[in-house]
């Protein structure tokens, strides 16, 4: 598919979940794409980076659940902070640990699963919503009781795929991209590269086969399609861009780098280097 093509399936008032981690391997390209279409009302699931800020900023999204909102080498995402400040969503914050075992729970069909993390912290008060549970068996313990995050549709990028959607992780970290895509009722898989399916593990161990084909719905080739965030080994953040995009007005970020389709982002950030280096 195409990243427009994967777009033109999405409905506003979706909860969609977008895999990577703050400002790594974020399927940006589809992200772009998401910027481009009349979409909005979404509830926007990610352990955050760009791709929440972007969403935030251009007022598509009236729900956030995450565990936190990062650029990594800028601790707080700058444009979600000033959606936030300006009371622009709702937002449902819990642990870490919480939002990968709702993941798990909505992967494995359960409405929720027990968890340790969350007792004993403000993330109970913060979310008055969430209950508790007491273990049936001899040592009656009480659990959070995390409830599943059911996606309508997961975005994640990797490095390889195959046209059946096998998708591969070849850095250091899978991430839970993997989760979000059993989570959801229909996930898209964008990839650095488009490979046969023998090649997947020519030179990089079964194991690296992270996202399944039975949970894909698409596959997308956009290399370079976690620009600025980074795609390890293939290649890494764009520090020198991300800080550019954290201390710019939206608007004028928007304008420069949003306003055409994914050849045109490609050519106003050549643009944009060509400037900084003179």
């Amino acid at each position: 598919m195409t990243a427009d093509e994967v777009v033109a399936r999405l409905t506003s008032g979706m909860t969609l979940g977008i895999g990577g981690w703050g400002s790594r391997r974020k399927p940006m390209s589809l992200v772009r794409a998401l910027l481009r279409a009349d979409i909005d009302d979404l509830t926007l699931v990610s352990y955050g980076g760009p791709d929440v800020g972007m969403l935030v900023a251009a007022g598509r999204v009236r729900r956030l659940v995450t565990a936190f909102v990062t650029l990594d080498s800028v601790p707080l995402e700058p444009h979600y902070r000033a959606a936030r400040e300006r009371g622009a969503l709702e937002l449902t914050e819990v642990d870490e640990g919480m939002f990968m075992w709702g993941l798990h729970a909505a992967a494995n069909r359960l409405p929720f699963l027990p968890v340790r993390a969350g007792l004993g912290s403000d993330v109970m008060r913060v979310n008055p919503g969430l209950r508790t549970v007491t273990s049936p068996y001899d040592d009656g313990e009480t659990f959070v009781a995390m409830p599943a995050l059911r996606l309508d549709a997961a975005l994640v990028h990797v490095n390889r795929a195959d046209r059946l959607g096998n998708g591969q992780y070849l850095g250091p970290d899978p991430y839970f991209d993997d989760l979000f895509c059993a989570a959801a009722d229909t996930a898209y898989v964008s990839c650095e590269r488009l490979v046969d399916t023998a090649e997947l593990t020519k030179a990089a161990a079964p194991q690296s086969l992270l996202v399944k084909r039975l949970d894909v719905t698409g596959v997308v080739e956009a290399p370079g399609g976690a620009h600025f965030t980074s795609c390890a080994p293939d290649y890494g953040r764009d520090e020198e861009f991300q800080r550019w995009y954290a201390s710019t007005p939206w608007e004028d970020f928007a304008t420069r780098f949003l306003a055409g389709d994914e050849q045109a982002y490609r050519s106003a950030v050549r643009d944009w280097q060509e400037e900084q280096a003179r």
